[in-house]
């Protein structure tokens, strides 16, 4: 596949235009306007500084979707309001799916996805990238569509340097919106995206693909010291994993992982001290959620590997509520762990921060002294409405 099939469209498709890239944002983006928020990611930089994105925009998931950026001043351990807004130029194009990473160069990356109406078929991964953020207003590169598809979690960087992109190009469906919709066909799949030159050029390395309740992927990638690459990929039945032996290039047929879990995303990061974090759902489905299929998203947990994702240690609960949802994470030199999640995106629409280390995993307990649950980001406050993740419209695969 090439790094991008943007020749089969003409120039003037609106969702390949670059997005509007707001450094002050005004009032028409105020948590008093937004109505709803969600999806968060967080990253750190090696001066301290946290930054954390998510997507509001509208009443839901949609048009009118733009990206939101703040920043927590390692002096003050405040959070900012929004320094940084993504907004697409035409309001039938959404901004949606943002992932924050800091490379090896210790570059801040920002990277977002790009879909004319709620779903074109094709997507694409856009990105930028800041040289100096432990700036509260850092300098920004220009906006850079990568390539078709959406990654909303980390890269991972591999033993010999390379960067190894998680780019998932969704299932086809039936609902679309001519005459922009494009049918991925024998492209859709849990993709790796690969650039060997620290970011310049990405090229796509090979795909996972299987048919076994495939519904978003959100999948995660993790290169185990035995060289082996390890995809675990959100289905609707939990967690779906596949290995490849030749750096990503191909992926086995796969299997359902043992690693209980829900219809949702989770996250799953080698850390400093070479152990594997999983935070994931551990309130599974049962019969008396009203949809089985989208039950309750609660008990958000983190667990320890100490071999390589066998077995799990520990079991720190980060929070028991209902609404919690897509957890992201980042570590600070010193170890100390932050994951980010939102908590009902269209009510209380809080954007959250779990502070922990492994040690209050493996203890089950937050007994550091830095530990915090469920400290405040950012709420946006505007009246919207209220629809349930169990009865929200859920897009209708067509497998063909």
């Amino acid at each position: 596949m090439k790094a991008s099939q943007e020749a089969q469209f003409p120039t003037s498709d609106p969702a390949l235009q670059s997005p509007q890239i707001i450094t002050n944002p005004g009032p028409e983006y105020a948590d008093g306007v937004r109505r709803y928020q969600g999806i968060p990611g967080i990253e750190c930089v090696p001066g301290g500084r946290l930054w954390a994105t998510w997507y509001s925009g509208g009443l839901g998931e949609g048009p009118e979707n733009y990206l939101v950026l703040v920043t927590r001043d390692p002096a003050t351990n405040e959070w900012s309001k929004p320094v940084l807004v993504v907004n697409p130029m035409d309001p039938e194009v959404r901004a949606f799916d943002p992932c924050l990473w800091r490379d090896p160069q210790n570059r801040l990356w920002l990277f977002w996805a790009q879909s004319l109406h709620d779903w074109d078929g094709r997507f694409g991964v856009w990105a930028m990238v800041s040289e100096n953020a432990d700036q509260e207003q850092p300098d920004w590169s220009e906006p850079r569509r990568i390539g078709d598809g959406i990654m909303m979690n980390k890269p991972t960087v591999a033993k010999n340097g390379d960067w190894m992109l998680p780019v998932s190009i969704w299932i086809p469906r039936k609902a679309h919106h001519p005459p922009h919709y494009f049918d991925p066909g024998e492209h859709s799949g849990a993709w790796v995206v690969l650039s060997r030159n620290a970011g310049q050029t990405f090229e796509y390395l090979g795909v996972a693909n299987h048919q076994a309740d495939r519904i978003f992927d959100e999948h995660m990638l993790v290169e185990r010291r035995d060289g082996v690459w390890w995809m675990l990929t959100r289905i609707k039945s939990g967690i779906w994993e596949n290995i490849s032996t030749d750096g990503g290039r191909s992926w086995d047929i796969g299997r359902r992982s043992s690693i209980p879990h829900i219809n949702s995303r989770f996250f799953i990061r080698r850390l400093l001290s070479g152990n594997l974090l999983l935070v994931r759902h551990t309130r599974l489905a049962d019969t008396s959620d009203e949809n089985p299929e989208w039950p309750a998203r609660s008990h958000l947990t983190a667990f320890i590997s100490t071999d390589e994702g066998e077995t799990w240690d520990g079991g720190l609960l980060l929070d028991e509520r209902a609404e919690v949802s897509y957890p992201d994470g980042t570590q600070m030199p010193d170890g100390t762990l932050h994951i980010i999640y939102d908590f009902n995106r269209y009510q209380e629409k809080h954007i959250l921060m779990a502070t922990f280390t492994e040690a209050d995993v493996l203890a089950r307990q937050w007994i550091s002294p830095q530990s915090r649950s469920r400290q405040l980001i950012n709420q946006a406050t505007a009246e919207g409405r209220f629809v349930p993740v169990s009865k929200m419209a859920q897009p209708e695969p067509d497998l063909g």
